[in-house]
């Protein structure tokens, strides 16, 4: 395996590679990281994108690492996790530099604490073809059978262990335990938490099917565990070498782990306050052609009407506006929703404050820029999400008190 030099995201650099190298890098890696040619004869240049993590191509093995502080970036991942339950991931990320082996010991450890309440069961709703009736006869099924008596066609509700949360957690181990380079009591860990849960099927799970997991008190404890399942079943990629080796690729796209964290983050924050809404369509036109799904909508928890909206880049211009295209963005939200301000949120990582708002000229709209500074430790970070949450409640009340109150003061004018 050959180690090219390591790279920060949206950094550029020249290394020395072969043509051929250099074209399966170009076609193997197009969404990670960009290669092209340098003046210099067998010299590329590099250049990562938003992704960090291992990337493996063929025999080339290449690191790419965040520019935020590394205990920041266990932050971002903590998925509902207290800060001190990512420290010793933190220390072996920032000696070691192998993300991927840094969270399969952070996963193991979480599900083990998961598995330590016991394993979740719930009701499973079952259609079989039994010889003796069970629950309820489908009616539907079984007179569709040209009249045969037996078996009988039944629905029933089946209290299981075999249910989505489980079997996210048991294909996210399996998927872990290929992984080279894990710490020996981290392997075991995964080797018993897998045992534990043989009750459990081996039926294919990806990350969008635990994304719309219902929670409640029953399987709240489970929310951590499969955050960090999700992240493994979405973005580790292994293949097959020749003997019993394997290839891991593990690239974290940092805009979205941003967005996710700001809106899971913001929602805990404006619990009570407003509802927080990421993602929702929506159109711009009358005609309901031309789609919009802006990152953040906030409704009032009474009313439900929509009092605010907001979008999430992670990359702030340098020199600390909002980039032209991003309040374009914005300023088509806040028209089609018929609101007189929205908020870009971005990511700060050199502690500087970006351009409060701009008022956009004719139509009086009101596009503010706030930042979150991951340059900060992340007791900081928390803090900043905090006083956002604030200011958007704040702005969002203004917003909607005027709404309300301008169609009585147009009245008096008449």
């Amino acid at each position: 395996m050959v180690d090219l030099p390591r790279l920060f995201e949206y950094e550029t650099v020249a290394i020395p590679l072969s043509d051929r190298r250099a074209r399966r890098l170009d076609s193997e890696s197009g969404r990670y990281l960009s290669v092209s040619p340098h003046p210099d004869p067998g010299v590329w240049f590099l250049t990562a994108r938003e992704y960090v993590g291992l990337l493996v191509v063929d025999d080339m093995r290449i690191l790419i690492r965040p520019k935020i502080r590394l205990d920041n970036l266990f932050l971002l991942l903590e998925v509902g996790l207290p800060e001190q339950a990512w420290r010793k991931e933190d220390f072996d990320y920032a000696t070691n530099h192998d993300l991927l082996r840094s969270l399969v010991s952070f996963f193991a450890r979480t599900v083990e604490t998961t598995l330590a309440r016991g394993l979740y069961r719930s009701y499973r709703n079952r259609n079989e073809d039994l010889k003796a009736i069970r629950g309820r006869i489908d009616f539907g099924r079984q007179l569709s059978r040209a009249r045969l008596p037996m078996p009988v066609a039944c629905r029933y509700g089946e209290f299981t262990a075999d249910v989505i949360e489980n079997r996210g957690l048991r294909a996210a181990l399996r998927l872990a335990l290929r992984v080279s380079g894990v710490p020996i009591k981290d392997r075991r860990r995964l080797m018993r938490e897998l045992v534990a849960m043989d009750e459990v099927s081996d039926a294919p799970v990806s990350g969008d099917d635990l994304q719309h997991i219902h929670y409640t008190r029953l399987n709240e404890h489970y929310r951590p565990a499969l955050g960090l399942a999700r992240l493994l079943l979405d973005n580790l990629t292994l293949v097959d070498r020749r003997g019993a080796t394997t290839a891991a690729s593990f690239m974290v796209n940092m805009n979205s782990l941003f967005e996710r964290f700001v809106t899971e983050r913001l929602s805990r924050a404006l619990q009570g306050r407003l509802a927080v809404e990421s993602q929702a369509s929506g159109y711009l036109d009358e005609g309901r052609h031309v789609s919009i799904r802006p990152d953040l909508r906030f409704r009032h928890p009474g009313s439900g009407s929509i009092t605010y909206v907001g979008d999430i880049k992670y990359k702030l211009t340098a020199d600390g506006h909002g980039r032209s295209a991003d309040y374009y963005q914005l300023l088509a939200y806040t028209t089609a929703l018929d609101l007189a301000e929205g908020v870009l949120i971005y990511c700060r990582t050199d502690g500087g404050k970006p351009v409060g708002e701009v008022t956009v000229r004719h139509c009086g709209k009101r596009l503010y820029v706030r930042g979150i500074d991951l340059s900060g430790s992340p007791p900081e970070v928390s803090k900043e999400i905090k006083d956002l949450a604030g200011w958007i409640a704040t702005r969002s009340g203004t917003v909607r008190l005027n709404r309300e109150t301008l169609p009585m003061s147009a009245n008096m004018a008449g």
